[in-house]
């Protein structure tokens, strides 16, 4: 009875893992293959699911041609350095002095930053647009940027929390007894041993703040300003007529900068996720 417990325990996980994988897959490669298809093919009547009849490239170049495609994207390229920027800078000098140096209230401080992973993105939104409104920040980068770096600190902090917490304090003091400043302990030392938290920080966040959409929907409205998620309505024409060829085609453009730099930074990703979770 143990015995096929476990063979069928063997069968039932990976055949679940599958299942997952292919309920994500599908919808990336469906918008793929869609992405070659003619007008012809999206008319009423036609298989939604069928393989395109040649790889009809030009999709792509109307997806360029038919709005400010590369203008989003150097919007949000824009957006994504100053909010990696802000986070990485604030939450990896933070995290240092809330396990490293002992100080009044360190722990209450620390609470408070981890209290705001509990806070919903949309309870903010109306006093965030008042303030932005009466600072006169409204349809600028500033009001789209610094709500990114605050949602983001809470588990950015965290995560250097966690690997700062087994760094060996022997080797902050030897360096202070050769004479090393709090400055440069931190950036020659400190940092570069945290390189696979800063590669996990960068590509979590700066993965959601090319995706995001809410922040610049509510704060942005010239079209200079937009970014690629907000870019992508260019695609839906007069009465609802969309080119979904080209919708497509810009939808796997806008999605493939993020397939890349998780490729190449997977490992790193892992490694900072799991810093900390066991002591070395």
């Amino acid at each position: 009875m143990e015995t096929l417990r476990r063979s069928v325990g063997r069968f039932l996980f990976p055949a679940l893992l599958l299942v997952m994988l292919a309920i994500q897959i599908f919808p990336i490669l469906w918008v793929l293959v869609s992405s070659f298809k003619t007008i012809d093919e999206f008319r009423v009547g036609s298989n939604p699911f069928a393989l395109p009849k040649s790889l009809y490239l030009d999709n792509y170049v109307n997806a360029i041609l038919k709005s400010d495609l590369l203008l989003y994207f150097r919007n949000s390229l824009i957006v994504v350095v100053f909010v990696l920027a802000g986070i990485l800078v604030l939450s990896s000098m933070a995290g240092f002095a809330l396990e490293k140096l002992r100080f009044r209230f360190r722990k209450a401080g620390l609470l408070f930053f981890l209290f705001g992973i509990m806070v919903p993105i949309q309870v903010t939104l109306i006093p965030l647009y008042q303030i932005f409104r009466d600072l006169h920040l409204l349809n600028t980068y500033t009001s789209v940027i610094l709500p990114q770096i605050g949602f983001g600190l809470p588990v950015s902090i965290f995560l250097f929390v966690s690997f700062y917490k087994y760094l060996p304090n022997e080797v902050m003091e030897s360096a202070v007894m050769d004479g090393a400043s709090m400055y440069r302990l931190f950036v020659s030392i400190v940092l570069p041993m945290a390189a696979n938290i800063v590669v996990t920080v960068a590509t979590l966040y700066g993965v959601f703040a090319w995706n995001e959409f809410i922040f610049p929907f509510t704060f942005l409205n010239s079209k200079s300003l937009l970014t690629v998620t907000l870019g992508l309505r260019d695609y839906v024409g007069n009465y609802g007529m969309t080119d979904w060829g080209a919708t497509f085609s810009a939808i796997m453009l806008t999605v493939t900068p993020t397939f890349i730099v998780y490729f190449f930074l997977s490992k790193s990703i892992i490694s900072g996720m799991t810093a900390g979770a066991v002591k070395s």
